[in-house]
């Protein structure tokens, strides 16, 4: 016979009677039971009926982003817009608050090998020692340069671990495999299309780049380049190599092709921290922005020396994290080679020393023991060491130079060239507020490398960095995720180089500065991207849902490649062909003088202030030694010579204009009309 279903009043006997256990197990049971006879599609429908909030959320921030688009801006719209994302965002976190809290995860001590073979180490010390004494007036030499090179290939058979190889596995081709594919073939179409005409015209800064590298090419191995207040070195034996091998010239191209490539090894990195974050589908996310990004391709194009600092600071922070991870010593060993190496490129560079630092104290945080500490000091001292190393040549430069290496950085961190501008603690904060909202608001004025008062990122990439940020502050305070952390805190640090412009904040933001820190944002942006994919899915991945994802995300990717194709080949080239003066052209008339019979010599500019740098015409007329100005002072010097010449001169040089045609009576005056308004000149041709 059943036992009697218990009433509520015997329930209340037993709590009074001290023995609240005596109907615990029927209630126990006929709770299963009726979860057993619920509906499964009800079960799901409850729990995951705000799995579309990150979507909604993700509407508001596009729609939030599109009201402070330049075109429509509209601050107003713009904050409220993203405020709505936010407070959606909020009430998702609350309702399923029991998917985000911290779990505990069983993990073997944080443990790394510690032997090192002395047998290398000892020579690998004496051999860096004596590098550091040849490294001397500034120059790369052959000596100091081999004693430099066996140093450190010493010290990495010193303390490079032995490990065993597994074996290779068969990868099948998958539908992942092809996507990552076809977002590299799209990566490198936005590097590279047109690489020749976007941007069109070189500036001073270039002629100033291809001046080194021709001093190079005349075995002028400078470990510093103290031309134009100084430059690291990595760029000019880079541009060398590229025009020994494949015969580029001197020229912009020469400069082009080392910065693409320079961008284009980023992506991988960039890459594999996303999938270190959240896995294949964050990583695929964020190679897909940064690839097809206008910030990254534009930093590229022209050329300078901005496209090292991105690649080294995804290249460093990615064998960091990974050496973090899985505790193997070669991946800090690696990480620390490519911060030395990442020195030697851009100055920016010099904050990411600083950000390894606050890497590994973030980790140690997480770290019980004092052994498993001791051992991360270990790896961290091996980071330190590896990069010291490879920066050797510099660090002998900096002590017999110091206000040379570091003369940039201070007059724009120090009042040496002029006195701040205002309070400098204002300055500052005034300049972080601005940096670290670059990404959705201004980017800047400096039309160099940038489209001027314009965010940092296209519509899509800036709402899904603001979703991406979100969560990762969630994991990063809820569950206790170091790498989250990591990230969020490494980029102001990355955007240090541009904030530290107290002196001269009118140059912050500016995205060559900054450019380290594209790497991290992109990455959060595309684990916002995965993450609002995955809890729309969740554990209702019907086909529906499946294919409704596919079409929004394909929707997102058109839409975010379609705009930044505008801003990079249309907005940014024709914001800098209007900047930029037509040195090309003026070249071309100059060969157009020679293949007339023209006398090399016999050609010349007039200069006028804030005209064309005359070096350039010279390295676009393929003589990149020679200056073609001739300042007026010059003018009695070559009518003393008889032979036919050619002066151009600026359209407002009316004065010089009438000098020459008083003193040359046999001329004859040509206006060239450039294909960009306002960058007409004029030809004078004499037959003296």
């Amino acid at each position: 016979m059943p036992e009697k279903e218990p009433s509520l009043l015997d329930y209340l006997r037993s709590l009074l009677e001290q023995q609240p256990d005596k109907y615990r197990s029927y209630l126990h049971n006929n709770e299963e039971q009726t979860n057993v006879s619920r509906p499964y599609s009800e079960v799901e429908k409850t729990k995951f009926k705000f799995s579309f909030f990150p979507l909604l959320a993700l509407t508001w921030a596009i729609l939030g982003q599109f009201f402070l688009e330049p075109v429509r801006r509209n601050m107003g719209w713009g904050i409220l817009c993203y405020a709505l994302a936010g407070i959606t965002l909020m009430y998702f976190l609350v309702v399923n608050r029991g998917q985000f809290q911290a779990t505990k995860k069983q993990e073997k001590p944080w443990l790394v090998s510690q032997d090192v073979r002395i047998g290398f180490l000892f020579p690998a010390t004496v051999f860096l020692a004596a590098a550091f004494w040849f490294f001397k007036d500034n120059q790369f030499t052959l000596l100091n340069v081999s004693l430099w090179i066996i140093g450190i290939i010493l010290f990495i058979l010193a303390v490079w671990e032995k490990q065993e190889n597994p074996q290779p596995t068969k990868k099948k081709i998958d539908l992942f495999a092809v996507l990552i594919l076809i977002v590299a073939v799209v990566s490198i179409f936005f590097r590279t299309y047109e690489l020749q005409e976007v941007p069109s015209e070189m500036f001073s800064d270039h002629a100033e780049k291809l001046l080194d590298v021709a001093d190079v090419l005349d075995g002028n191995t400078s470990i510093f380049f103290i031309r134009n207040t100084g430059r690291e070195a990595l760029q000019f034996y880079l541009t060398a190599a590229i025009i020994k091998i494949f015969n580029t010239d001197i020229s912009f191209l020469s400069l082009k092709l080392g910065t693409v490539l320079a961008g284009l090894l980023t992506l991988p990195f960039i890459y594999l921290i996303g999938k270190e974050l959240g896995g294949k589908w964050t990583g695929l996310a964020a190679l897909f922005l940064a690839g097809v990004g206008y910030w990254p391709n534009v930093i590229s194009r022209v050329a300078l020396r901005y496209a090292f600092y991105p690649l080294f600071t995804a290249a460093t922070f990615y064998y960091l994290i990974k050496g973090l991870r899985t505790r193997k010593r070669n991946d800090f060993l690696i990480a620390g080679l490519l911060l030395g190496v990442g020195l030697h490129g851009y100055s920016s560079a010099r904050f990411l020393p600083i950000v390894v630092a606050v890497v590994f104290f973030i980790y140690i945080l997480t770290l019980k023991t004092k052994q498993e500490k001791n051992h991360l000091i270990w790896m961290f001292l091996l980071v330190a060491l590896a990069a010291f190393f490879v920066f050797l040549p510099l660090f002998r430069f900096l002590l017999e130079n110091p206000s040379l290496f570091s003369y940039r950085a201070s007059t724009r961190l120090l009042p040496i060239e002029q006195n701040y501008p205002g309070n400098p603690l204002l300055i500052f904060l005034s300049n972080f507020w601005n940096a670290i909202t670059m990404f959705f608001n201004n980017n800047g004025v400096i039309w160099v490398h940038s489209i001027p008062n314009r965010p940092a990122f296209d519509v899509v990439s800036a709402a899904l960095t603001f979703i991406g940020t979100f969560f990762g502050i969630v994991q990063s305070i809820k569950q206790k995720n170091w790498l989250t952390t990591a990230i969020l805190v490494s980029i102001p640090l990355l955007l240090m180089p541009s904030i530290l412009s107290l002196v001269f904040p009118a140059e912050n933001p500016s995205l060559n500065r900054t450019g380290g820190a594209y790497v991290l944002v992109f990455v959060i942006a595309g684990y916002g991207w995965s993450q609002t994919a995955s809890y729309f899915l969740n554990d209702q991945s019907t086909k529906a849902r499946k294919n409704l994802i596919v079409i929004l995300c394909l929707g997102l990717g058109l839409g975010c490649g379609l705009q930044n194709y505008d801003l990079i080949f249309n907005q940014y080239r024709e914001e800098y062909n209007l900047n930029a003066w037509n040195t090309s052209e003026i070249a071309t008339e100059i060969q157009r003088f020679y293949q007339e019979d023209g006398e090399t010599d016999n050609a010349f500019v007039v200069p006028y202030p804030y005209w064309v740098d005359t070096r350039l015409v010279g390295i676009n007329a393929g003589l990149p030694r020679k200056d073609y100005a001739l300042w007026p002072e010059g003018f009695e010097t070559v009518k003393q010579e008889p032979g036919t010449y050619l002066f151009i001169l600026k359209p407002e040089d009316v004065e010089n204009v009438a000098l020459l045609q008083n003193m040359f009576p046999n001329n004859t005056l040509y206006t060239y009309s450039s294909e960009t308004p306002g960058k007409n000149f004029i030809e004078i041709r004499v037959q003296n």
